[in-house]
């Protein structure tokens, strides 16, 4: 390699972060960073040394010194997001340089090569403050779960917030069928099953069907009925890092890919019809759910059996109380028509939803 590797920045793509900057003469180094940046998604800025353009070192979101460089970089002004990456195991003196350059991290290649393929990622995408996601889990079977999820989704997104329902019930027949989209264009599940390690946030909204102003995430008509516990990982990581709120539908049995998606839920509603036999199940699930679900909460929906109310659910079950789960045509009849759950703004189920959202992030910002 001759000459000057300087690559100017492309022109800003409105919605998407700058690259990262990278400071190196070693090529080799310079080919498996330049890789791991195309993996990514990333366009990186290259130089030997500090770049002369003002700003340029400053305004970077990550800066990649190699190891080569960091006698170069040594006096540049301290900032945050420099990762120092060598490929020498045995290097002790590679902790000193980092000290010298105030480097947050030293990377060692090719061990922490997916490490910073997800830092790049993150830089490439923007990433900020990562979704509310709420998990909606039925205490037993015909509890309205699935309605909720919906109401939820349609509510937020009516908000005016980045919005993702995510199906996670292959045999609940379909949120797409219950929002009045199952013929919409978009991937379904079993387009996801092979995703491993990173999956692209705005590649994943952008592929999935777009019904009432939200994102789907559902199951096409298929035989597909499960979802390796990677896939639902990784899947539901992207649409984290997207921003927004997330909603999850949840089925009451708790396999490895439920396991995962219940891991990355801040909030979880249990909804429980107004019965001693309703709330004996749902002790089990909330049991079940509860062993990996941080947050779990009870939402009630009437009518009541003699002696209970919302307040005593919640009490026999030990949880937090949501509320009641107003009654509605489309949550007690869902799917006649193709008015999906709470769309009517001043029904009683969207007003439910509105309280409900307001308190979570409110709950979110607070935290």
């Amino acid at each position: 390699m001759t000459g000057a590797v300087t690559h100017d920045p492309p022109p800003a793509v409105p919605g998407r972060q700058a690259g990262p900057l990278i400071v190196t003469e070693d090529a080799d180094l310079l080919d498996d960073l330049l890789r791991l940046c195309a993996a990514a998604g990333a366009t990186p800025e290259v130089h030997h040394s500090v770049p002369e353009r003002a700003g340029s070192w400053e305004a970077a979101p990550l800066v990649l010194v190699g190891d080569d460089a960091a006698r170069r970089v040594r006096g540049a002004a301290r900032r945050r997001g420099v990762v120092l990456v060598g490929r020498d195991q045995d290097d002790s003196g590679v902790w000193r340089r980092a000290v010298e350059i105030g480097a947050d991290h030293v990377l060692v290649l090719p061990d922490g090569e997916q490490w910073l393929v997800d830092r790049i990622a993150d830089v490439a995408e923007g990433v900020g403050r990562p979704a509310l996601t709420i998990g909606v889990i039925g205490g037993r079977g015909g509890a309205g779960a699935s309605t909720l999820a919906c109401a939820l989704a349609v509510t937020s997104a009516r908000e005016g917030l980045r919005t993702l329902l995510v199906d996670a019930d292959p045999l609940g027949g379909g949120l797409d069928v219950l929002l009045g989209g199952e013929s919409a264009e978009g991937l379904r599940w079993p387009a996801f099953a092979a995703s491993r390690g990173r999956v692209g946030g705005g590649a994943l909204e952008e592929s999935l069907p777009e019904l009432h102003s939200l994102r789907v995430l559902s199951w096409d008509r298929g035989d597909c009925v499960a979802i390796p516990a990677q896939a639902v990982r990784a899947v539901l990581a992207a649409a984290r890092r997207r921003g927004g709120t997330v909603v999850v539908d949840l089925p009451r049995r708790i396999d490895d890919g439920v396991a995962e998606a219940l891991a990355q839920i801040d909030l979880g509603i249990l909804v429980v019809p107004g019965e001693l036999r309703a709330v004996a199940a749902a002790g089990r699930v909330a049991s079940a759910a509860g062993m990996v679900l941080r947050d779990l909460r009870v939402a009630v929906r009437g009518p009541y059996a003699p002696g209970l109310d919302d307040r005593e659910v919640a009490r026999l079950l030990g949880l937090p109380l949501v509320g009641e789960v107003p009654v509605e045509v489309g949550l007690v009849r869902p799917g006649e028509g193709r008015t999906p759950p709470g769309a009517a703004r001043r029904g009683p189920l969207a007003r439910f939803c509105k309280e409900f959202w307001e308190r979570a992030l409110m709950e979110a910002g607070a935290a």
